[in-house]
């Protein structure tokens, strides 16, 4: 069952989203600014392309995007389908992008630091920004434990219930050892689009046999 699925959906949201994640600034704001549009009540692939659109437009950095015409924000979400947060989100944005360049100087990797180590420091950090709570400071740590190991291994409660679907344990360490050499992230990417998609569900049961 977990190879199934993963053969199918073993994919983050990040590489969806043309982001090819190292922990260096631009693409830790990418993901940051991933996270804020998957965690609307929004189709996912609604969110990955209105975050390539950003990209698309120039918004890839903190400074960009601050500076940034409201207009050119909404504009560049309508462009991706993002339309019914698209005024609010644009504000966000911008927002959010003030705080990351006043606090941390343009660098997440700062934020890191003042967790330092400590995970829900790092989830509570997250949900300062503006329109990232919970469900977007979770998708953020799905992701970005491919670059921070001391967030690894995270399968949050999204996760569990992907797992929960599919009729798989909800206990991470097993489902981390079913998943073999399988990076957390992609195990989470995974399960979470289980937990979303009903046809993921019923491919990967077909599947497995």
């Amino acid at each position: 069952m977990v190879r199934a699925l993963l053969d199918a959906h073993g994919e983050t949201y990040a590489e969806e989203a043309g982001i090819e994640l190292r922990n260096t600034p631009q693409p830790l704001y990418r993901l940051l600014v991933l996270a804020h549009l998957l965690s609307a009540r929004i189709k996912g692939s609604i969110a990955v392309a209105s975050a390539r659109a950003l990209h698309e437009a120039g918004l890839r950095d903190p400074r960009r995007m601050a500076d940034a015409d409201w207009q050119e924000r909404v504009d560049a979400l309508g462009r991706g389908g993002y339309r019914r947060y698209d005024e609010r989100t644009a504000t966000q944005l911008g927002e959010a992008a003030q705080l990351v360049t006043e606090r941390w100087n343009g660098d997440l990797r700062g934020l890191r630091a003042q967790a330092d180590g400590d995970v829900r420091e790092l989830r509570r950090l997250l949900q300062e920004f503006p329109g990232v709570g919970p469900t977007g400071a979770d998708i953020f740590l799905r992701e970005v434990q491919r670059v921070w190991p001391e967030v690894a291994p995270y399968l949050d409660d999204k996760a569990l219930r992907g797992a929960e679907r599919l009729k798989l344990p909800r206990d991470p360490e097993r489902l981390l050892a079913l998943a073999g050499d399988t990076e957390p992230a992609v195990l989470a990417a995974a399960l979470v689009r289980a937990a979303l998609d009903k046809e993921v569900v019923e491919n990967s049961l077909s599947h497995a046999g």
